[in-house]
């Protein structure tokens, strides 16, 4: 079992950026892809961006290519997301998520199994 902590939210202007961590334990890291995640106010949670074990495959929902890049850390067990161009829309509560160790790279929430709390970004004038 792996547990996730995340870091890095905040209060930005549009047009700035954040870069959001995952710090991963109990587990081996390399064992896991991963993923972010976000959930709007009164919005359903939603696929942001994944990645593979090695690093080397990314994924990313249309609504954030180009702006928002996925990373990972193997030998700090971390993940990040760095986001550039935020933009209003782009505020919700942040969460890194592992699916089963072993399972490939997915942007399908419900293959999903282990989760952080989550981080707060908040994007506003």
């Amino acid at each position: 079992q792996v547990r996730l902590v995340e870091s890095g939210g905040g209060l930005v202007q549009p047009g700035g950026s954040l870069r959001l961590s995952c710090v991963a334990s109990g587990s081996t890291f390399t064992s896991y892809t991963m993923g972010w995640f976000r959930q709007a106010p009164g919005k359903e949670r939603e696929f942001v961006a994944a990645i593979s074990w090695s690093g080397g495959a990314t994924s990313y929902a249309d609504s954030v290519k180009g702006r928002f890049t996925i990373s990972r850390d193997n030998t700090k067990n971390t993940l990040h997301l760095q986001m550039n161009s935020l933009k209003p829309e782009d505020t919700a509560v942040y969460y890194c998520a592992a699916p089963p160790a072993g399972y490939p790279l997915s942007t399908d929430l419900p293959k999903y199994r282990y989760w952080g709390r989550g981080t707060q970004v908040t994007v506003s004038s």
